[in-house]
């Protein structure tokens, strides 16, 4: 074998990559085990074919993100913050609050920190398609219904 053949390895190319759909209840769902794995199937490492500078990820519809929780105190202690770029301009809101008025900003915060910081993370990003209540117009893709677990499978 000479040093050239064992050098090769298989990288994926867009062309050899079809995006699945993927649609997921957010009904009773807590937020961070629930943004980990959306973040997984957007950079596509539950794949074999995973390429770290090539999007292999999926596309994946959300519903119903009103009704994400969070566990502990946390609706009323976890913070989001935003800044106007003018003096004074930093506005700080909890997570009961922001859940009222913009749940889908909620969700995607918390994947977009879980993605590459780069392009490539940008652009898996795009291909989160959250809503409020149980309907979507994404029909047309068939989305395939994929269950994530709390972590709590002796409990019921």
């Amino acid at each position: 074998m000479t040093v050239a053949q064992s050098q090769r390895s298989w990288r994926a190319s867009r062309e050899q990559f079809k995006p699945q759909w993927h649609h997921v209840d957010a009904s009773g769902q807590i937020l961070g085990r629930m943004a980990n794995k959306i973040a997984v199937l957007l950079m596509g490492k539950h794949r074999p074919t995973y390429t770290q500078n090539v999007d292999t990820g999926d596309f994946v519809v959300v519903t119903n993100v009103e009704k994400l929780v969070v566990s502990g105190r946390k609706s009323e202690q976890k913070l989001y913050l935003s800044f106007s770029d003018y003096p004074g301009g930093q506005r700080k809101e909890n997570f009961a609050s922001l859940q009222k008025r913009l749940p889908e900003k909620i969700l995607m915060l918390a994947v977009r920190r879980m993605l590459p910081k780069n392009k490539i993370g940008r652009h898996m990003l795009t291909k989160l398609k959250m809503y409020k209540g149980g309907e979507h117009p994404h029909a047309a893709q068939k989305p395939q219904p994929f269950a994530i677990t709390n972590g709590r499978q002796g409990k019921a």
